[in-house]
């Protein structure tokens, strides 16, 4: 345990410190061409998703549809197959490096750990990505600010104006607190680097073949559906921590409005888990987020969260991040906290 909570928190002070340096090779973006190498030999790279069945009752042939419905069945088995295959990979390739390196020393084993939970983080990342867009709207403008939240938002970018942009950004680093931050965290104190990068490779899953767009509708359900329950309790947590946050970042926060909103908003999402630390982010800054986007071309219609008490503004940005940096930094505090108590039972 002494040798886990050290790593834990050296890992922590990494990202806290350098982020995701560009020139390293990340093991997430390895898990990433693993999953689109398994996607091109299961479903290939064209379009091959029939009609909707529903559409080919009446008038079209009853094979149509029996076919239709065959196909539905084989993407979610594939989809299914891809989850597992990915898990597994995951899981024994982390565990070889983790196990490995405390056989051949304990102290190996803590710089290998404390690696392995920095990959896991994002926190330094996600500010430095998000303060980009920041930069872009103070310095370059909107054009570029468009280009710089595109690299960290599924939306189409070309179509925000200022304020979408800048809403685009607050979303993305209030969701984000509980996916790229809290849950790696608390997955991480729970059972080591393994379980982290278990709950990592499930994440990625879902970020690049969870659309309900229509070429992942079934052959991406399993992977969204494992990420809504990996994350369930995450984003709760996240959300109250976020709140606690919230009464304690000063005069620029509200975290009695913060908790309001999260109790009225946090369903207010497809995802049973979006919603959570948005909510709370949008109550704390008394600004109304989300509503109607455009994804592939497509507007998807979504509920507000939020009041719209004011309009949002550049400077939401940094307050945002600053919101999820003590949120972070609150969950490490907690979690060392429990370890100890738990070491000294």
């Amino acid at each position: 345990m002494k040798y886990h909570m050290a790593a834990f928190f050296f890992g922590f002070l990494l990202d806290m410190l350098l982020g995701d340096p560009y020139c390293f090779p990340h093991p997430v973006r390895l898990i990433g061409m693993l999953i689109e190498t398994l996607e091109k030999r299961f479903i290939g790279t064209e379009k091959r998703l029939p009609k909707e069945k529903n559409k080919l009752v009446g008038n079209e042939k009853r094979e149509e549809y029996e076919k239709c419905l065959e196909h539905e069945k084989r993407e979610r088995k594939m989809g299914a197959v891809l989850v597992v295959t990915v898990s597994a990979v995951t899981g024994v390739v982390s565990s070889a490096v983790f196990l490995g390196a405390y056989l051949v020393h304990p102290y190996l084993g803590v710089l290998v750990e404390s690696i392995m939970t920095y990959q896991l983080l994002a926190a330094k990342c996600l500010k430095v990505e998000s303060m980009k867009v920041y930069k872009s709207l103070t310095e370059a403008g909107l054009l570029e600010a468009r280009k710089a939240v595109s690299m960290i938002v599924g939306r189409d970018t070309e179509v925000l104006d200022e304020e979408g942009v800048i809403k685009a950004a607050v979303e993305t680093v209030a969701e984000n607190t509980s996916d790229g931050c809290i849950a790696p965290m608390l997955y991480t104190a729970l059972g080591g680097p393994v379980l982290g990068f278990l709950y990592k490779a499930v994440n990625t899953m879902d970020s690049m073949i969870g659309y309900k767009n229509e070429k992942y509708l079934y052959f991406g359900r399993a992977a969204a559906k494992t990420d809504d329950i990996v994350n369930y309790i995450p984003s709760r947590i996240s959300a109250y921590l976020m709140i606690l946050a919230a009464f304690m970042g000063g005069r620029e926060y509200d975290g009695r409005r913060a908790y309001q909103i999260y109790k009225r908003d946090r369903k207010n999402h497809a995802s049973p888990n979006s919603a959570q630390t948005e909510s709370v982010c949008a109550g704390a800054l008394g600004v109304r987020l989300a509503g109607d986007a455009s994804y592939f071309g497509k507007i998807v219609k979504k509920k507000f969260i939020g009041d719209d008490l004011r309009n949002v503004e550049v400077l939401d940005i940094k307050r945002a991040n600053h919101l999820m940096y003590l949120t972070t930094w609150f969950c490490e505090g907690i979690c060392l906290v429990v370890m100890s108590g738990i070491m000294m039972v």
